[in-house]
């Protein structure tokens, strides 16, 4: 019953974005609403379940695209590939994907529950950088050096900075130098502001060889982070 709730709801998301009712998702089961409340207490918990899904099959095809690279010590061929997955994800499941990141939910904020699933993504690139500086492949002096001004942008970190990038290695990796997560935290946001582009029509009549323009956006954020 939890699966096809679910199943209708995402539907209701292709359609009408995020803003769910449940007594639409009862009515296109045949049921009456208040009989859904024994399954999912608000619309927020249905909102969170699906958040939670949504949020684990990202993960998984990151994932599986990290994985598919089966020599590990090819650290850009795993970025590319796991940029690429997250791409191939997004545009399969748009309605998921803006779910996740488009426009906040009004009154709706997620629970700390979700922050697992959420990390799950993010630690595929971190892993990456991690293997990387394991190996002496990469290192903070080979990051950012794109431009004249990669210098002086490493330089201009800042105590604040420097405690959110400590922040975002976490547990995971905290041997990681500031620049290389700078560097690898900007190449994530290029790839997710990408995807996002497109899927909200920005690349219409300016990029219609979008998956080609995607591969060489993502070629240009590894030489930023130097893999």
């Amino acid at each position: 019953m939890i699966t096809e709730i679910k199943t209708i709801a995402r539907r209701h998301l292709e359609t009408d974005g995020a803003n769910l009712s449940l007594r639409a998702v009862a009515r296109d089961m045949g049921m009456v609403s208040s009989a859904l409340y024994r399954y999912f207490a608000s619309r927020d918990d249905l909102l969170t379940a699906l958040i939670l899904d949504a949020y684990n099959a990202l993960g998984e095809a990151a994932e599986a695209a990290d994985a598919a690279v089966t020599d590990r010590s090819q650290l850009r061929a795993r970025w590319l590939a796991t940029a690429h997955g997250i791409r191939g994800w997004a545009l399969g499941t748009p309605a998921e994907y803006a779910l996740l990141f488009g426009t906040p939910v009004p009154g709706y904020a997620a629970p700390a529950d979700t922050i697992t699933a959420a990390t799950r993504t993010p630690v595929v690139l971190i892993r990456i950088l991690a293997d990387g500086f394991a190996s002496g492949a990469l290192t903070g002096e080979s990051a950012l050096r794109i431009g004249a001004r990669a210098a002086g942008i490493a330089a201009r970190l800042g105590d604040t900075v420097r405690a959110d990038l400590s922040r975002a290695r976490g547990g995971i990796a905290p041997e990681l130098p500031d620049e290389l997560m700078l560097a690898g935290i900007t190449g994530w946001v290029q790839l997710f502001g990408m995807v996002s582009f497109e899927l909200s029509g920005q690349f219409n009549n300016v990029i219609e060889a979008r998956a080609e323009f995607f591969g060489l956006q993502m070629e240009v954020m590894a030489d930023l982070i130097g893999l």
